[in-house]
C-alpha cells in the first residue's frame, strides 16, 4: 500500500480542476445567447410571415362543422326530452333525498304508538347513539 505524499496530492488536484475548467470553457457560439436586437428581428420577421399568433390563440384552429342543421338538433333534443332521456339532475336528487320520507309517510301507527316504541328502544339501549359512533358502544 502506497501513501501519497502532499505533493502527489496536490499535483492530482490541479489535474482535476484543470479537467472540469476545460468542460466550462467550452461553450461554442451557438450555444451563447442572441443579442436583444437579433431577437427582436426575429420575432418582426415572423410576425410580418404570420407565424406568431393574435391575441390568446395558441394555434390557427379550423371552426367546428355539423353534419346535422340546427332544426335537426333542436327536433332530437325535444324528442330526448319527451322521452324523459334528458331528465332534470334536480328532481333526481330530489326523489333520493326524500325517499326515506316517502317509505314512513302512510304509516299505521299513530304517534303515541310510535313514541312508546322509541322509549322502550331507548330503554333496552337500541338506539342508535347520535354522530357517528357504532350501535352499542359509548
Amino acid at each position: 500500500m502506497t501513501t501519497l505524499t502532499t505533493l502527489e496530492r496536490l499535483l492530482a488536484g490541479v489535474a482535476v480542476a484543470a479537467a472540469l475548467s476545460t468542460a466550462a470553457h467550452a461553450q461554442t457560439a451557438a450555444s451563447q445567447p442572441s443579442a436583444r436586437a437579433d431577437v427582436k428581428a426575429e420575432a418582426r420577421a415572423a410576425n410580418k410571415a404570420g407565424q406568431l399568433p393574435a391575441g390568446e390563440e395558441s394555434d390557427k384552429q379550423k371552426p367546428m362543422s355539423s353534419t346535422k342543421t340546427r332544426a335537426e338538433r333542436k327536433a332530437e333534443t325535444r324528442a330526448a326530452n319527451k322521452d324523459g332521456g334528458l331528465g332534470s339532475p334536480g328532481q333526481a336528487r330530489y326523489k333520493s333525498e326524500n325517499a326515506p320520507r316517502d317509505q314512513t309517510r302512510n304509516t299505521t301507527k299513530t304517534r303515541a304508538e310510535r313514541k312508546s316504541e322509541t322509549l322502550e328502544a331507548a330503554k333496552q339501549g337500541k338506539l342508535p347513539p347520535a354522530g357517528d359512533a357504532e350501535p352499542g358502544k359509548k
